[in-house]
């Protein structure tokens, strides 16, 4: 029997915050923020709680997912603030080895010159939010393992249809605390989106991997996009007739800086955190999933510098998933020593220990089945890890994997096909099959296929799969021989033979031959079959995780601890205050940097290899406006307490009234593991100070008029 919602999470919330939650921790639905009123007083919130509470209204209808992160508008006219990491993709796409915008940055000079982004990079802005719970699940009660997921799946499916039937907006449907309760979130999807401003790549990723997730930073990581629409004012694609975006809302910046102690409130879209989890989830993650991921994304990073050493043009198309690696590589090893240092296992054990030996008798059953099924998805781990990045860290395999999976799903009803593939799916699908031609190489591609491939070929037999073992072999002689004759006669690589199919997948019809096709339809067929038992194993933890959740609630309710859903893409808010760190003994940092530190660190050889124009600023002192009044220099970088995790990337960082004084960008090294265990003691969020920002845009790299735009002045 499976328990439901005993306990209304309502009630749990209520119970918790009454007993008092912690002002530094939680990611908090909007929604929840009424109820936290006291304790945003408190802190020094001098707005009205009650107006966070609409994702639809100001303040919050001014942010927006962006890319992988978050973004928000800061003016009327559609000019969208993000990070420079975030929009990398875009400024990747722009550029060539002869005409760099990654490493010499770009200004617009006007909007006639403002640069389109890669096909596929979209901002979502947030129209609505609602609970659907009850629709979810009325046809999934009684039903357990695939055929529970699949209730849930079309349930939601039709929500999605329904939602998006009107046209002009994408819809999704979320899951808060573990298939207890779900929400439609409908979002306008811009696709017009164009680059205006980004620093050169010595400012906005100074210090590179070395400063990454370190403090103190002194990195100007942000970048200007514009949205764009038809003129009748809805989402069109790029046209050089379209007009800017007028957003619901949009920031305002302040002229006043962040100095310690002052209240501080973050809102994003981070990814997924993992809080909420059961302690074998956390042993699993710490023994094994995290060393895994830290070896694997090591060697892709290896590969890819070794095969682009020589080749400018190679380092170009790669720059962006480079990083994109060297970022979750030092996320992974940063993530395991923060739960090692905090004892996270052994915290989590004795804490689901209690829980358990606390817990409403009636729950048990279902915990005890959820765990076994648990183990289950753990066992085939590795060999999941391995075949997830082959299929994405790839370009021309990515898109012969995409284009027969398309065909197959096309060929059905849309609403019996797979969330992805369905005819709303299409534009995205044919934006990643146009960009490749700009991130392909195929010695690299090859590259990075040899290694992946031949740690698959040392997995134990019980994980092998006999598809990938005819199509590549049992032996690197064996895989080289079969990647040299698939990248040899393969046509994948032009862009018009991609499309072709693309056009022949999408009407579910047969798709000309070519190598790497007929090699994607038995691999398709291997990963249809393993996506079947993940079904299985996933419609069991939808239907028994409640129980878990639900003893939870009562368990830390009783404790007085905060209680929220993990994060799952959906929008959040975070307050706190701007914080020193002192990670060790005898070490204190401060929460502010200033330009001080960019000649400090400067080595005139990368990654700090500041460019000439900035430290000729930095010595004439011209501040103005901009300069800290007490440190009486410019400052670049701050520390908040804000709870933050990927995807928090690009959120804009919010005073006491509101206004606009920094932008999210990394976490402290010591706060990493944050996305599975808060610790009060290191949890750090990094981030630009506006002041910076208006400084470049005004002294260094003059862009008046994008100053004038948001209203700040260019002095």
């Amino acid at each position: 029997m499976s328990l439901r919602r005993t306990l209304p999470v309502s009630l749990a919330l209520g119970l918790t915050m009454a007993a008092g939650a912690q002002a530094d921790e939680g990611m908090w639905m909007p929604s929840q923020l009424p109820e936290l009123a006291k304790p945003l007083k408190a802190g020094g919130f001098k707005g009205d709680p009650g107006a966070l509470a609409t994702v639809t209204a100001p303040p919050l209808s001014a942010v927006v997912r962006a890319g992988g992160g978050t973004g928000s508008f800061v003016s009327p006219y559609g000019l969208l603030l993000t990070n420079h990491h975030v929009a990398m993709g875009v400024i990747q796409y722009n550029s060539s080895a002869g005409h760099n915008l990654i490493d010499d940055g770009f200004i617009a000079r006007d909007r006639a010159d403002e640069r389109p982004s890669n096909p596929d990079f979209r901002v979502l802005v947030t129209v609505g939010f609602d609970n659907v719970t009850d629709q979810v699940l009325a046809q999934a009660r009684g039903k357990t393992g695939r055929a529970y997921f699949d209730a849930v799946d079309a349930a939601s499916k039709q929500i999605v249809a329904d939602c998006e039937r009107a046209g002009n907006v994408r819809c999704s449907v979320a899951d808060m605390y573990y298939g207890t309760d779900f929400y439609r979130i409908s979002q306008l999807e811009l696709t017009d989106v164009r680059l205006v401003y980004a620093p050169p790549r010595a400012i906005g990723n100074y210090g590179d991997e070395i400063d990454n997730f370190m403090w103190p930073r002194h990195t100007g990581d942000f970048t200007l996009l514009r949205a764009y629409v038809g003129k009748d004012g809805k989402p069109a694609a790029y046209s050089a007739d379209n007009v800017p975006y007028q957003p619901p809302a949009h920031l305002q910046m302040s002229l006043q800086g962040p100095k310690e102690g002052d209240f501080a409130m973050l809102a994003g879209y981070p990814g997924i955190t993992y809080r909420h989890r059961t302690a074998a989830e956390f042993a699993s993650q710490i023994d094994a999933v995290l060393p895994r991921r830290v070896a694997l994304f090591q060697q892709m990073i290896d590969t890819i510098e070794a095969a682009t050493k020589d080749d400018t043009q190679a380092r170009t198309r790669y720059a962006s998933q480079l990083q994109s690696l060297k970022n979750n590589r030092k996320r992974a090893a940063g993530e395991l020593e923060g739960l090692l240092r905090s004892d996270a296992k052994t915290r989590r054990a004795a804490d689901e220990q209690a829980m358990l030996a606390d817990a409403d008798p009636r729950y048990r059953g279902d915990i005890q089945a959820l765990l076994g099924t648990l183990s289950q998805g753990a066992a085939v781990g590795e060999r999941d890890l391995l075949l997830d990045q082959v299929a994405n860290q790839t370009q021309l395999l990515r898109s012969a994997l995409l284009l027969e999976r398309l065909r197959i799903e096309s060929a059905k009803p849309d609403a019996q096909r797979e969330s992805g593939f369905q005819q709303r799916d299409q534009a995205l699908i044919e934006g990643v099959l146009k960009q490749a031609q700009r991130r392909y190489d195929p010695a690299v591609e090859k590259a990075l296929l040899s290694a992946l491939l031949a740690r698959y070929q040392q997995l134990p037999d019980a994980q092998r799969l006999p598809e990938f073992d005819t199509a590549f072999g049992r032996t690197p002689q064996a895989l080289a021989t079969a990647l040299d004759g698939l990248y040899a006669r393969t046509t994948l690589g032009e862009e018009a033979q991609r499309l072709s199919r693309f056009a022949a997948a999408r009407e579910g019809k047969a798709l000309a031959p070519d190598p790497l096709l007929a090699l994607a339809g038995p691999l398709v067929a291997a990963q249809l079959r393993i996506e079947d038992e993940k079904k299985t194993r996933d419609g069991e933890g939808l239907r028994l995780r409640p129980a878990y959740m639900q003893a939870l609630f009562a368990w830390r309710a009783k404790q007085g601890r905060a209680v929220y859903p993990d994060a799952n893409r959906s929008l959040r808010i975070s307050y706190g205050k701007v914080e020193a760190l002192s990670p060790r003994d005898g070490v204190h940092y401060d929460p502010v940097t200033t330009v001080a530190g960019i000649v400090e660190k400067n080595t005139n050889a990368y990654p700090f290899d500041a460019p000439r124009p900035l430290l000729q600023a930095i010595a004439k002192a011209d501040f103005g406006s901009t300069a800290d009044p007490a440190l009486k220099t410019q400052t670049v970088n701050f520390l908040t307490n804000l709870d933050t995790t990927g995807g928090n990337s690009g959120s804009p960082v919010l005073n006491a009234k509101g206004e606009l004084i920094g932008l999210n960008f990394d976490s402290n090294w010591e706060s990493v593991s944050a996305s599975w265990w808060f610790d009060p003691r290191f949890k750090r969020a990094v981030h630009v100070d506006m002041r910076y920002l208006r400084w470049l845009l005004a002294k260094v790299y003059p862009a008046p008029a994008l100053l004038q735009e948001m209203g700040v002045p260019a002095e």
